[in-house]
């Protein structure tokens, strides 16, 4: 019995070590003290090591010694009692001469039919040219960030020039025509400078609705409103985020209901206030820009609230808009709705 208890270990010890010499990973096969038993020709190749002076030594006997780390010893020596397993464990690899190497070391307890044979199978991976890739990708990423925000930055600067250029040439104008579509121009930059002062700060394509609205409308009130007790403009906006791209749109939208109502909602010194809402759930949202002025003629919705900005930049965004009486007042909403209907096989929006 004894025999065949022994020539089963001794055929499996053959096994073992006949895996790990073919094995094209970085394989070592261990004892309880940490002395090699076997080790893959791919180790060998990969770290510089003699394969012949690899059986008996201890492991931080091999190469010139660098293999000799407290901490790992420590840990492959608790999972030899079987207090622990080494996963994932990274380390890096000082080498004489050469560049350091960033391994990611996994080792497990082989079990065998006898206690007294314990044996450790340590395999490594060498994931240098992935952290390597990874550094020039986080500085790629960072470069780009920062050209990004400098372009803005020279981007609002440029807006700011124009706008300013725009209000000399409105002054100096003498058709009350020209003029009037030089004031509208000018408001019109001075929005989307505004935006690009809010994007200049984002790192992740996302604008925070609330702030963007808020600045939009504090521009639009100071360049538009001359007596601010007479007129209010206010914002009215929950948490919601967006890309950068339907911010844009959505401020352009904004920007000309804000300046349609200012020209036509309050006539002969009327008092009211203008309240811009937005708010969304899911993808679904909601952009209302309401005043409690004289409201519109009827033959008037589609001449004054219904541009063709507006309309095109609705269309855009796959949204609808819609004008009704806010009592007093007038109410225009762009509303985009996107409905999960479900069919065979999942969901689908429609």
């Amino acid at each position: 019995m004894t025999s065949a208890v022994n020539s089963h270990l001794e055929l499996e010890g053959s096994l073992a070590l006949a895996v790990i010499d073919s094995s094209t990973a970085p394989l070592l096969l261990l004892d309880d003290e940490l002395r090699l038993i076997a080790a893959s020709k791919s180790f060998c190749r990969v770290f510089q090591i003699e394969p012949a002076s690899v059986p008996g030594r201890a492991l931080g006997e091999i190469g010139a010694g660098e293999w000799g780390v407290p901490q790992l010893a420590s840990l492959l020596k608790a999972t030899a009692s079987g207090y622990a397993e080494v996963e994932g464990y990274e380390l890096r690899l000082p080498r004489k001469g050469q560049a350091s190497r960033d391994l990611v070391l996994n080792a497990r307890k082989l079990n065998y039919v006898k206690d007294d044979n314990i044996r450790l199978l340590m395999a490594i991976a060498d994931v240098t040219e992935a952290r390597i890739a990874e550094k020039l990708k986080d500085d790629l990423l960072k470069e780009k960030t920062i050209l990004l925000q400098e372009l803005q930055h020279r981007v609002a600067n440029s807006l700011q020039i124009i706008a300013s250029v725009l209000m000399q040439s409105a002054r100096s104008v003498h058709s009350e025509e020209s003029r009037s579509h030089l004031y509208n121009a000018h408001k019109r930059v001075l929005s989307i400078a505004t935006l690009q002062k809010q994007l200049a700060p984002s790192t992740d394509d996302s604008v925070q609705l609330r702030t963007y609205f808020t600045a939009l409308c504090d521009s639009l009130s100071a360049s538009m409103i001359r007596d601010h007790d007479q007129v209010t403009l206010d914002v009215n906006v929950d948490e919601s985020t967006t890309r950068a791209d339907v911010s844009v749109s959505l401020g352009l939208i904004v920007t000309e209901l804000v300046i349609n109502a200012l020209k036509h909602a309050f006539p002969n010194a009327r008092r009211g206030k203008i309240e811009v809402v937005y708010g969304s759930r899911g993808p679904n949202w909601t952009l209302r820009v309401a005043d409690d002025g004289v409201g519109m003629p009827e033959n008037a919705a589609n001449a004054g609230l219904g541009t063709s900005i507006v309309r095109a930049l609705v269309q855009q965004l796959k949204s609808r808009i819609e004008v009704s009486n806010a009592g007093p007042g007038t109410s225009v909403s762009v509303i985009h709705t996107q409905i999960e209907a479900v069919h065979a096989g999942g969901t689908r929006s429609v």
